[in-house]
């Protein structure tokens, strides 16, 4: 970090009103249905195959009672699929070693606690670490959510200490074959993430380009702004991870004219920007732009960027331990209440509440609002189901099976839809060891997801969060040391420039990032967000210049 005061340009801190007022928690909207991902389907075929594989060796064996255990190291199919293939290597492994792990306490807690009181303490206390650890290591989505539904089910399996090594050695197995399952189409796409995410950085630049000729100083030209640094940062990222420097300079190329569409919109073709986007589909050679694209260095600049370890994004004070903490003391609440009403599953309650947790309260009533929608209809979808799945062991496991690949090829379009196919899913898993009472069932989760819901927006209502807006204040210094990197590196050699660039980038992803998580916050002082605007506006002005480059530019980026 460059220790580089603020410029004597930059505005005064506003003095924060010392009054919190509550923000309005939408509905409008919260249902409305998205886009699908444009990786949809990888994740969906993944945990399709993963758990297919376990899943028809234990019905061989007749042993489909164990299928709980494989299904979580199954499971872990799931993450990872927006990561170039080595860093999905490394952070597929840590996902199976954090999934055993999490089992692992949860089977051993199961076969030693007392009671059911001290399996929802420590189903609570596993949630909230799960959730602080998944969004310290930004893993991505599905996040906490996976880990706690596996370990909260653990809990509550009967269990015998001697058992558990058996257990746990279902579930690596299981999560090695996901981890092969993740690195599979590596050998036949071997940069299709870098490509995507070099794709979705051209198309951002190209919607900017066509926001700002339609309205350059109104809102949408602002949100295609941020969507573009946003995608533009992500797709350096993702090159940071490429080996391969043939591959890595022809796609560092096309990143560049995405960058330098977003300093200069106005000069921009959108026409092109989407036709060299189209043109990193399949497994065609890339487009070569080395004749149009800014010269830049080769080198690993991005390095410089790197995330802070994990324990400083775990320290006192850091924007994630509130969250945690909703997360802890709602899934407490959910499952004590379900324990006192008498619920046959209280872990379902428990899951639902960590389910809802987001950056915010605002994103979090939309979540809940979601959850309890796509479960009601869930429940509906297996009552529609049973007949089917009862029919025999093979029916059940197709059943399954279906559900978990349309879980993730709706989920994306909305939380919601996905709840869909996820609620039959989780309800079937319990079919496996003896077919139940389909009435029990359906009753019991739709008690557990009101209980879950309730109490889960109650916590993230409780545990307040104001220090949420110290949080912009901290991002708006790191932009201003950054933009006055910049503008000194303009005057410097190229690979100073070029660090500085993803340097000013990085931090007004950041700032942005904390704009929108502290103004979703219901109790909140007054934010400075004309400050973060000018913020904004001066370091897309000194972006651009880093792009064109030279002392002329470094002039004109002082506002």
């Amino acid at each position: 970090m460059s220790s580089t005061p603020p410029p004597a340009h930059a505005s005064p801190p506003s003095r924060p009103s010392p009054r919190a007022q509550p923000r309005r928690l939408p509905l409008a909207g919260v249902l409305r249905l998205g886009k699908p991902s444009d990786i949809w389907f990888k994740p969906a075929t993944s945990v399709f195959v993963a758990m297919a594989i376990p899943h028809l060796t234990l019905l061989a064996l007749g042993r489909l009672d164990l299928v709980m255990y494989t299904m979580a190291g199954s499971l872990c199919a799931l993450y990872a699929h927006q990561l170039p293939y080595a860093a999905r290597a490394r952070a597929l492994a840590w996902v199976v070693a954090g999934m055993v792990a999490s089992v692992a306490v949860a089977l051993a807690t199961a076969a030693l606690a007392p009671g059911a009181a001290v399996l929802v303490a420590v189903g609570a206390l596993l949630a909230a670490a799960q959730k602080a650890l998944c969004d310290a290591t930004r893993i991505g989505p599905p996040g906490h959510l996976i880990f706690t539904f596996v370990s909260s089910a653990s809990l509550f399996a009967p269990q015998r200490l001697g058992q558990v090594p058996g257990h746990l050695a279902l579930t690596l197995g299981a999560g090695a074959v996901a981890w092969l399952v993740g690195m599979a189409p590596a050998p036949l796409r071997p940069h299709g993430p870098e490509r995507r995410a070099t794709g979705r950085a051209l198309r951002a630049a190209a919607a900017y380009a066509d926001a700002v000729v339609a309205d350059a100083s109104g809102p949408g030209a602002a949100r295609a702004r941020a969507a573009a640094t946003d995608a533009v940062h992500a797709a350096w990222q993702s090159l940071h991870a490429t080996r391969a420097a043939a591959t890595r300079t022809a796609l560092h190329h096309l990143v560049a004219s995405a960058e330098e569409a977003l300093a200069a919109p106005a000069a921009g073709d959108p026409v092109r920007l989407r036709a060299l986007a189209a043109g990193l589909r399949g497994t065609g050679a890339v487009p070569d732009t080395r004749a149009t694209a800014p010269h830049l260095p080769l080198e690993r600049a991005e390095a410089a960027e790197a995330a802070p370890p994990l324990w400083r994004r775990l320290a006192p004070g850091s924007p994630l331990l509130p969250i945690a903490l909703r997360t802890g003391v709602g899934c407490a609440l959910a499952g004590y209440a379900a324990l006192a009403l008498g619920v046959g599953r209280p872990y379902w309650a428990l899951v639902t509440a960590a389910s809802l947790y987001q950056a915010n309260v605002t994103l979090t009533w939309s979540r809940g609002v979601q959850r309890v929608v796509g479960n009601v209809v869930g429940v509906v979808a297996f009552a529609a189901l049973v007949p089917l799945a009862h029919h025999d062991h093979a029916a059940l496991i197709v059943c399954g099976l279906l559900c978990a690949f349309g879980a993730e090829a709706l989920i994306t379009r909305n939380y919601w839809l996905g709840c869909v196919c996820v609620t039959p899913m989780a309800l079937l898993v319990t079919e496996f060891g003896r077919f139940q009472d389909p009435g029990a069932l359906i009753a019991d989760r739709v008690v557990d997801t009101l209980l879950g819901a309730l109490l889960g927006l109650v916590a993230a209502v409780a545990v307040t969060n104001r220090r949420a807006a110290d949080h912009i204040e901290h991002a708006l210094a790191a932009t201003d040391r950054a933009r006055a990197h910049a503008e000194s590196a303009l005057r410097g050699p190229a690979r100073d420039l070029h660090r500085a660039r993803r340097r000013l980038t990085a931090s007004l992803v950041a700032l942005r990032a904390a704009h929108d998580a502290a103004a979703g916050e219901w109790w909140q002082r007054e934010l400075p967000a004309r400050r973060v605007a000018d913020a904004e506006r001066a370091g897309h002005r000194t972006l651009a210049a880093t792009v064109r480059g030279g002392p002329q530019a470094a002039e004109g980026a002082r506002p």
